[in-house]
């Protein structure tokens, strides 16, 4: 525990300057990634509960975003570099802290996701945090429930932003990259990971 502690202390101070996002950079976007199977180190899985994050998500760039504590982020922190990535995320019934969220049963069903391990450039944030965007419209908040990811693989750098707008529309290119990624058959056999299930 008091290596995972240290190794995400230390990703906190050594915050980089994140390159800018260029109009050629936007130009040249594959709208697909990766190798026809996840690459090592993927798959990585993830575990924890939803936590309060900055509430930027919905309010300011129209996608919902879920936050993992710092000790379910250890496995992505010391595999990978920060950035934006792909895979599948599951919130589960279960909320150990507080009350449950009314929600329908197709909300705690698999869904596709898109997640930013990071700094967020544009907000100069001074901690690193993971959040999850899953591909889904759900009916509540879902904060303290217990959400799995399984992440398959990886988009693009962390960017920098001359303006929200062309952050917005990043985002949107991020969630035609990841469901276009998926679609390959080695992809979706992760829809039924087991880790989903526990």
């Amino acid at each position: 525990m008091a290596d995972r502690d240290d190794l995400i202390e230390e990703m906190d101070e050594i915050r980089p300057n994140a390159p800018m996002r260029t109009e050629t950079f936007r130009l040249n976007r594959p709208m697909i990634v990766g190798s026809e199977a996840p690459d090592d180190p993927f798959p990585i899985r993830m575990v924890g509960e939803v936590q309060h994050g900055f509430k930027r998500g919905s309010r300011e760039l129209g996608c919902h975003t879920a936050n993992l504590p710092d000790d379910a982020i250890a496995p992505m922190t010391s595999k990978v570099k920060t950035g934006i990535y792909f895979g599948y995320a599951r919130v589960h019934p279960e909320c150990p802290e507080g009350t449950p969220s009314e929600m329908p049963e197709e909300d705690f069903a698999v869904w596709p996701m898109v997640m930013s391990i990071g700094w967020n450039p544009f907000y100069k944030n001074e901690k690193l945090t993971a959040e999850v965007h899953i591909i889904h419209q759900y009916a509540a908040d879902f904060y303290g429930h217990t959400m799995s990811v399984v992440v398959l693989g990886y988009i693009r750098p962390e960017l920098d932003y001359t303006s929200k707008e062309a952050l917005i529309e990043d985002i949107q290119t991020d969630i035609k990259v990841a469901l276009n990624s998926l679609k390959r058959d080695a992809y979706q056999r992760y829809e039924t990971d087991p880790s989903f299930e526990a």
